[in-house]
């Protein structure tokens, strides 16, 4: 399997960003974590790129998955067959909302 080109527009805490990070983490995938919350440049290329304003966006070799969870972004890199699927558990969540925000 191919490492593919990931870069991810997050906040900085976020019950969906951590578990987009999550997955990240649990299949060793290099990524460009983009914060939306401490870059305003960042959230503004993620608006122009997407055409909205939620949060997280995962751009993998060019395939824009916006507003996604982590197990949206895992199911997406299984079909591509950038990963095999694995039942390993993860520290965060990667289904969960952001609390608080």
């Amino acid at each position: 399997m191919t490492q593919p080109k990931i870069i991810a527009w997050l906040k900085t805490e976020c019950g969906w960003s951590m578990g987009v990070r999550e997955i990240m983490k649990k299949y060793n995938l290099q990524y460009e974590d983009k914060d939306i919350i401490v870059s305003p440049e960042n959230y503004q290329e993620m608006v122009e790129k997407t055409g909205q304003t939620l949060s997280p966006c995962v751009e993998v070799d060019g395939k824009m998955l916006a507003d996604v969870s982590g197990e949206e972004v895992e199911d997406y890199l299984a079909e591509q067959k950038f990963i095999t699927k694995t039942e390993e558990s993860t520290e965060f969540p990667t289904d969960a909302a952001c609390q608080g925000h």
